[in-house]
């Protein structure tokens, strides 16, 4: 069968059945085989273009199937036989069928009789539709040449009319100057004849002078004007209105087959697959996840309609009233919006039924849907509002203020301004889901964990995982070998619960690796790397990854306990990740503690859930299960900061990353002074008074005692906990945040912890029914060195350091312990108020190891902030109330604050072109070696974007160069580089040297995006789509087959159809080190900016709009960070960087006008 058909068995074997019955031609031939060595008899049915083949007549089921369409069957000569076979081949008559496939074998058949062979080669030649193809294009030709000779036939009747109308305004005139010498003649024979004289004869010639002057001045004052109004700034404004309206037509189409799409390929077959014997989903569901799209595509084919049947009345474009008959039809986008969180929430339940899950990826892998996920098809309906404020905005610019439609068209945008505001939340609100959907659609193996819809997305990236040797220590000797770093490459998923580490395959899929799902309530996050001083001297001496290393120790209930080792390309990677897996784990923990203390008044706690002047939620919940704020003021946003009771990771890098829009850094600084000196107002007055009042506080805090004697959680960085001689043997315990630890059968009564006054803690014995236990505090606050010296008992003390650090929240949560029932109303009440000031010291201090490891750049620029931040730790440190693992994270935050960054060891921009380096010419470099340099360069000038330049379309203000700087250098390094690429071709007089230039920088194009560098890419094929470049045809035409192909390939993944569709693809499948192009960004960042104001009317945040730039900037921010290990080469380098020879726009067209002249054609 021929290559790439797609056939339906039941399907084949019944047109195989009726060939044999019913068919055109039938009959016993000899079929060659493929190796070319023996005939084999077949018998053969022909039915319209196919022919079958079977083992014998009496078959039931075909051998075999060819289609004939567009064949050519001829007699074959007869093979030269040998003189034992001669007699037996002279009866044999040969004929082949040859195919117009690539790569298809020709189908050599025979037969014993010559008349046979004649009807077969004529049936099958008639089967082939060649004639009519033939045919086809020989009426094809003709139908062109008649349009050709209309068109000249409609040039000439244009012409001749010309003529006829010049012919009788020359008539006109002829007549009307004909009447005035009459009435001159009566003049004349009704007064004496005169004699001319000669002053007559010069006036005449005058006047005729005159009148051609003033017939020329007047011909050359009207071109004059037709001129100035092409050129006026009115006539732009018309083409560019015009352009725009084009433009919508065509966005309007891919629209409405995108919906067509959506609804033919999955919402049709799902309602058919409901209504099946063993229905994969419900109708209901189909209905949920649906909903009224198909009514949406109905009204847009409309749309589409009216808007063509307005193009053909083109240069008159009328577009107010189609506008007027779409917005009442809007109400159907708002039903649209309101359902599309809980359409994709249903989609992720239902996609937990394999059924339905392989039935899905059956529709998706169709080839309309272009490997587009149903979440993708189901998301396009949210962005067409904006996409038509975005025209009306460009149309209302180009259109003049007495305009007919102008009034109307404002009215169109306030409508759609309105309706826009709600979608972008609901876009905001619903991307963690779609973006959960799409990593786990790219898990071969799927991932459960994934289709949780509160599970909140934190980050991604690649890093280095490093085996256990068998006695469970990192092989430290593999660690800067490069076999390492190729085999033990991971991409890593951070979320809000759990740690994903898969293994990226071909074709762009994840596989998730063994124990490669982390649950990080299972973990312990080590920072620091492991072993002695001297030992980590004597190994690391040399290596490249010094303490890029950290360690995440999981114990699972039921699984045997592990570890995961994993290591960052660059400190400031590694900063990142343990700052926010840390933070995972903290919220975890601490929030749930939190929770569990407020847990009662948090239900009833209107201000966490109910809209109110300063405040509205959205109707999602973030990783702490509260509402998400939609819009607040800036005072409810600081308190949701500091809300002791939970924070969200994603809550805290949108803050962090946007609060300089409506805020400053000292403000935010002041409100965690304030926590930390008045922790108290951190909780609402009402939770005080029923966490002061309440009598169960001790089981709000600690839950119910567990059934298990093995239940235990563990701490971000927890120390071990030292038990006395009498306590469970063979047995490392830690303390619990939620339960409480357990000794023996029983669980250990936390209400035996209290406090002593100086704020550390002391520990009353308790009995147990199976053993004494006694749980020596003090011991907890040991200093790192002290700690690793006081193994368990029974336990090898190689494992005495592995947990050598206590965190901000591990150590609040050993302060809880003080919250008894056995204690005096007011030595209790001491006791609450020092486990609030524990969680106002955790809050602050996590919150500034966060704002410190991640926006370093606001304490670099501002030195006087940096000073408070180190002075105000320097005063916690002086606390006496502080416990020791919290001094120790202050001290942290501050050397991080005052070190030097090493950096990543790259060469900057600056120091390349400081550099003083002979250029060599485009020639005598690689293509490789120019790939490799300008994916450096490409990427140097890419990561040191500060984020702070994607708020506010400060590149698109007439002060861009001051508010933007950095994004306008990326943006003249791309043009200045497709400026060089332009003129590295057309310097060239000689055709095939062009031609040699343009594959050499198609296949540094090619090489680019195996690198990554898609931003590389686009500089190059818009380069090569330039018009000084597009229009030499005669290069064009000597440019080989196999570039022009590879030419297509590159085009079509950074196309922009689709919102770069393809592009958000490349990028979702590589691993970085990755050189996105910037400006698909900055289109995202433009479509939620316009008609989308940081404040509202109430003048409250629209956080809303800042959680979706902050995802925006986190995806910008991850291929920032990770660099490329290419070596620099100075002389490429200085030959990208060379702007001397390149020329501007207007000489590049000069120039191809120079070495290809227009054609008079």
């Amino acid at each position: 069968m021929q290559k790439g058909m797609r056939l339906n068995d039941g399907h084949i074997t019944y047109l195989a059945l009726l060939a044999k019955k019913d068919g055109t031609r039938r009959g016993s031939l000899s079929k060659k085989s493929s190796d070319n060595t023996k005939w084999h008899s077949k018998w053969f049915a022909l039915l319209q273009n196919m022919l079958f083949y079977f083992e014998n007549d009496s078959s039931s089921r075909p051998s075999g199937l060819y289609l004939l369409e567009g064949c050519v069957c001829d007699r074959a000569p007869s093979p030269k036989p040998s003189l034992s076979a001669k007699e037996c081949l002279e009866k044999q008559y040969y004929f082949t069928v040859t195919f117009n496939h690539d790569n298809q074998k020709a189908l050599e058949l025979r037969t014993e009789d010559v008349k046979d062979c004649d009807e077969w080669v004529a049936a099958i030649t008639q089967a082939s539709y060649r004639n009519l193809a033939t045919e086809h294009e020989t009426l094809m030709q003709k139908y062109l040449h008649l349009l050709q000779i209309v068109e000249t036939e409609k040039t000439v009747a244009k012409q001749l009319r010309q003529q006829i109308e010049d012919g009788e305004i020359e008539i006109e005139r002829l007549k009307s100057e004909i009447a005035g010498l009459l009435k001159d003649n009566e003049k004349i024979q009704s007064n004496p004849e005169v004699p001319p004289s000669e002053d007559d004869t010069e006036i005449k010639k005058i006047k005729k002078v005159q009148s051609f002057l003033r017939g020329w001045i007047c011909r050359r004052k009207w071109k004059t004007i037709i001129q100035d109004y092409i050129r006026s700034p009115h006539a732009e404004s018309m083409r560019k209105r015009n352009q725009v309206v084009f433009s919508m037509l065509e966005a309007e189409a891919e629209y409405v087959q995108q919906l067509h799409i959506l609804v033919n390929n999955f919402l049709r077959p799902l309602r058919m697959a409901a209504s099946s014997k063993k229905p994969p989903i419900t109708h209901d569901d189909v209905s949920s996840i649906f909903l009224n799209s198909e009514t949406i595509m109905f009204l847009h084919q409309i749309f589409y309609q009216g808007l063509k049947a307005r193009i053909a009345s083109w240069p008159t474009l009328v577009l107010a009233d189609l506008f007027d008959i779409l917005l009442p039809m809007l109400n159907i986008y708002q039903e649209f919006v309101r359902n599309h969180q809980y359409s994709l929430q249903i989609l992720a339940h239902c996609k937990q039924n394999r059924d339905f899950d392989k039935l899905l990826k059956q529709y998706e892998a169709k080839p309309d849907c272009e490997e587009r996920t149903l979440e993708t098809f189901l998301t396009y309906p949210m962005f067409q509002i904006p996409r038509y404020i975005l025209t009306l905005h460009e149309l209302l610019a180009h259109t003049p203020h007495e305009h007919v439609e102008r009034n109307s068209l404002d009215y169109a945008k306030s409508k759609l301004e309105e309706l826009s505001r709600i979608m972008h939340d609901e876009v905001s609100e619903t991307e963690n889901i779609r973006k959960n959907l799409a990593i786990e659609r790219m898990i071969v193996e799927g991932c459960e964990v994934l289709l949780d819809t509160s599970q909140t997305f934190v980050r991604q990236g690649s890093l280095i995982q490093v085996p256990m040797s068998e006695k469970g220590k990192i092989t430290r000797g593999r660690l800067g070998s490069l076999s390492l770093k190729k085999e033990g490459e991971r991409q890593c998923f951070l979320f809000s619960k759990h740690l994903i580490i898969c293994t990226r395959g071909s074709g762009g899929k994840l596989h998730i690796t063994k124990n490669g799902v982390v649950s990080l309530i299972d973990c312990t996050l080590m920072e620091e790397p492991e072993g002695t001083d001297d030992e980590s001297k004597g190994e690391r001496s040399g290596q490249d990854t010094e303490h890029l290393d950290f360690k995440v120790m999981v114990e699972p209930k039921d699984v045997q306990p592990y570890t995961v080792i994993l290591v960052a390309s660059s400190r400031q990677e590694k900063s990142a990740w343990t700052s926010d897996i840390s933070q995972c784990i903290d919220n975890i923990r601490c929030n749930g503690l939190m929770m569990n203390a407020f847990e009662e008044n948090s239900k009833s706690d209107a201000i966490l859930y109910c809209d109110d002047v300063d405040i509205r939620f959205s109707k999602m919940m973030n990783s702490c299960k509260v509402l998400q704020i939609r819009y607040a003021s800036v005072e409810r946003l600081l308190e949701r900061l500091t809300d002791l009771r939970f924070l969200s990771i994603d809550f805290l890098n949108t803050f962090l990353h946007s609060y300089r829009v409506f805020t400053s850094a000292d403000v935010v600084l002041d409100k965690l002074i304030t926590i930390y000196k008045k922790p108290i107002s951190a909780i609402p007055a009402r939770s005080l008074e029923l966490f002061f009042a309440s009598s169960q506080n001790n089981k709000l805090l600690y839950g119910e005692p567990p059934t298990s004697p093995r239940a235990s959680r563990k701490f971000s960085s927890p120390p071990p906990l030292s038990i006395t001689k009498t306590s469970s043997p063979n047995r490392r315990r830690k303390l619990s945040l939620n339960i409480p630890i357990i000794t023996g059968g029983k669980a250990l009564d936390l209400a035996a912890l209290s406090c002593s006054p100086n704020g550390y803690a002391s520990m009353h014995s308790t009995m147990s029914p199976f053993s004494k236990t006694t749980l020596d505090i003090n011991k907890l606050y040991v200093s790192s060195t002290m700690a690793s010296k006081i193994p368990d008992e029974g336990e090898p003390k190689a494992e005495g350091k592995a947990e050598d650090a206590l965190s901000a929240a591990s150590a609040f949560a050993i302060a809880t312990a003080g919250a008894n029932e056995g204690t005096p109303t007011k030595e209790k009440n001491g006791d609450k108020e020092f486990v609030i000031r524990r969680a106002a010291t955790n809050r602050v201090l996590n919150v500034l190891r966060h704002w410190v490891s991640k926006h370093s750049q606001d304490f670099e620029l501002n030195t006087e902030l940096k000073m408070r931040v180190i002075g105000f730790l320097e005063e916690v440190m002086h606390d006496p109330e502080l416990l020791t693992q919290e001094r120790k994270a202050a001290a942290n935050i501050i050397r991080t604050l005052t070190q030097e960054d090493p950096g990543d060891n790259q060469v900057t921009l600056e120091e390349i072109t400081q550099m003083d380096c002979k250029t060599e010419p485009f020639e005598s470099h690689s293509a490789l070696e120019i790939a490799e340099q300008l994916t450096l360069l490409d990427h140097l000038v890419f990561k040191v974007i500060p984020y702070e330049e994607f708020f506010g379309q400060g590149w698109m203000k007439n002060d861009k160069n001051e508010r933007t700087p950095y994004i306008m250098k990326t943006t003249k390094h791309f043009n200045d580089t497709s400026n060089r690429i332009a003129t590295e071709i057309l310097q060239w007089d000689d055709v095939n040297m062009r031609v040699a230039v343009i594959e050499k920088w198609v296949a540094v194009a090619d090489i680019c995006r195996c690198l990554h560098n898609y931003n590389a890419v686009l500089e190059i094929t818009s380069s090569l789509n330039r018009s000084s470049i597009f229009r030499l045809k005669k290069t064009w035409l000597k440019v080989s087959k196999q570039t022009k192909t590879v030419i297509d390939k590159l085009q079509k993944l950074v196309s922009s159809e689709g919102r770069f569709k393809n592009l958000r693809e490349a990028l979702k499948n590589c691993d970085p080190p990755c050189v996105p192009y910037l400006g698909m960004y900055l289109t995202d960042l433009a479509f939620i900016e316009e008609g989308t104001p940081n404040y509202t009317e109430d003048n409250l945040v629209n956080f809303s709009k800042m959680r979706m730039i902050s995802h925006i900037i986190r995806e910008i921010r991850q291929f920032q960070q990770t660099a490329y290990k290419i070596d620099y080469q100075p002389k490429v380098a200085k030959y990208l960087l060379d702007s001397s020879t390149v020329l501007d726009e207007e000489s590049l067209y000069e120039a191809s006008l120079r070495i290809e002249p227009k054609t008079s054609s």
